[in-house]
């Protein structure tokens, strides 16, 4: 038995079937049903006397994906890096062993199963950048999956540009356009300028509008979603005295408030202090805490609507309270408000959820980074597809400081198409990937000025072996401090990727690089 396909993901699931590719790009808006055309293609592989390997970007997202696939395939096998070493090696072992082609689901790790006869990888949400892997032994999922594997599918309803221009160039497109759920009834969205004081009259931070629409379903025990990419309590603590900011001693970068644990601590290095009640510069008790975070949005409105079931999902959440705990009380509307980052955008179905409000859309654009408006688009229109995958009317507010943004514009809206030609537009003229390849390079040492001289040899040593690569000046990098040691960076641009390998090979064993980095934070 195969799960039922509607008329647009049968001609989907057919194209793919069709293209000569060895690798295929899945476009698929959100609830259109890309699990289902995944499933259609793990059981012919079966079918067939091969495995297969689906990854998907959260562990959070395996574990609902795998109850999903049991339903069809039994004995499918669920690995990601949460494992012990000897759980792992007993499934590994398990899995050489075992004579009949098998299924594996997981994240990134799962990759590496040791099945036999491998016939297909499918990726879903291939665009998150939790397939790249930054540490060694380090490598992308999306190359290594189609490296070894025979057919290769990437599903996605935002692709990364790269990924999306290379195989649009080769015609490895395949689009599915329509919402899986014919009944499927358009979202109301409201775009709420923060900037003006009269949509701030009750709270500082959450819009009239949306505040009355949260009213308004919590009396018609409808599901709200509260999306704010940013955990903690407040981002940023100083002193109004003498601006002394609580920093990282390691990293030297802002100390996130989390009143729950009545601490200091950063995000980058785990470091963590004791809440300060006065200023160590100046002894000031007049300390202040700015920026907003997850569990100050969870304080605000256990305040606001005390009666409200609330639950907020990120990863300082207790494993015991996790969203793959948690998820058949959410999906059964035992939860009247579900607070969350990124990891509660992607993939989740809430049949009961009617309302989206995201705190603050612009978030994330004004990062130093040539993906920065990429990476805010495709986070608007997961949250955004959220809702408006069955028949229940649905509304959506987008609070931001930056209303006529074109990315907010086009991400409130899902339109895939329309973003793309203005990034790629954007790409070409700072000469960025797809239209070129990159190299990070990076030093790191005890001291910054052994750190800039060091980048600084590197630098002039490439100009003369390689005076027809583009190169950057040094600067520090986005994280300059860990571990006790400062880094500084150069950034390396090529048409000619193999070009970029040959610096590679003259480079000190001590400097650390990246070939084709996702972001240059």
């Amino acid at each position: 038995m195969t799960p039922p396909l509607n008329k647009s993901q049968q001609q989907a699931l057919q194209a793919i079937r069709e293209n000569p590719n060895k690798t295929v790009l899945l476009r698929g808006v959100t609830g259109s049903g890309k699990t289902n055309i995944y499933l259609h293609l793990l059981l012919e592989q079966l079918q067939l006397g091969n495995s297969a390997i689906l990854l998907v970007p959260e562990i959070a997202l395996s574990a609902q994906l795998i109850s999903e696939i049991q339903k069809y395939i039994k004995g499918a096998i669920l690995i990601h890096s949460k494992l012990t070493p000897a759980k792992r090696r007993q499934l590994f072992t398990t899995i050489l062993e075992k004579p009949t082609p098998q299924i594996i689901v997981g994240a990134r790790s799962a990759l590496f199963a040791p099945v036999a006869k491998l016939g297909l990888v499918i990726i879903d949400e291939c665009h998150d950048n939790s397939y790249h892997q930054d540490q060694n032994p380090k490598y992308s999922a999306l190359r290594l999956a189609s490296a070894i594997s025979p057919r290769t599918l990437l599903g996605s309803a935002t692709p990364n540009l790269q990924d999306f221009y290379l195989a649009n160039s080769k015609n490895a497109v395949v689009h599915l356009d329509q919402k899986a759920r014919a009944t499927a009834s358009e979202p109301k969205i409201a775009l709420i300028n923060l900037a003006n004081s009269a949509e701030l009259t009750t709270h500082r931070f959450f819009s009239d509008s949306l505040l009355a629409a949260i009213k308004t379903n919590l009396a018609n025990h409808e599901q709200t979603l509260i999306f704010h990419n940013r955990r903690g309590s407040a981002s940023m603590t100083l002193c109004q005295k003498c601006s002394w900011q609580a920093l990282c001693p390691i990293c030297f970068l802002p100390m996130t408030l989390h009143l729950d644990r009545h601490s200091l601590l950063c995000h980058t290095c785990g470091h963590a202090e004791n809440l300060a009640t006065s200023c160590p510069t100046c002894h000031s008790p007049n300390i202040i805490h700015k920026g907003i975070g997850t569990k100050m949005i969870e304080s605000e409105l256990t305040k606001l609507f005390p009666d409200a079931r609330i639950a907020r999902f990120d990863s300082d959440t207790a494993a015991a309270e996790s969203m793959p705990i948690q998820y058949e009380k959410v999906k059964n509307g035992e939860i009247d408000i579900i607070i969350g980052t990124q990891s509660i955008a992607k993939g989740f179905d809430f049949p009961n959820l009617t309302l989206v409000g995201i705190v603050q859309a612009d978030n994330g654009l004004a990062m130093p980074d040539f993906a920065a408006e990429e990476r805010v688009f495709q986070l608007l229109c997961q949250v955004v597809g959220r809702v408006g995958r069955n028949e229940k009317l649905s509304r959506i507010f987008i609070q931001t400081y930056q209303p006529d943004n074109a990315v907010i514009k086009f991400g409130t809206t899902a339109n895939y198409l329309a973003a793309y030609d203005y990034l790629l537009a954007n790409r070409k003229k700072a000469h960025f990937p797809p239209f070129c390849f990159l190299l990070k390079i990076t030093t790191v040492q005890k001291t910054e000025s052994t750190a800039i001289k060091k980048a600084r040899e590197i630098r002039t040593q490439i100009l003369k072996m390689f005076p027809d690569v583009l190169i950057s000046q040094p600067t520090p990098a986005f994280y300059e401090r860990g571990a006790d040691t400062y880094r500084w960076q150069i950034i390396l641009k090529s048409q000619h990727r193999a070009r970029l390998l040959e610096v590679v090979k003259t480079l000190p064993p001590e400097v650390r690089f990246e070939l084709d980095p996702p972001s240059l934070l």
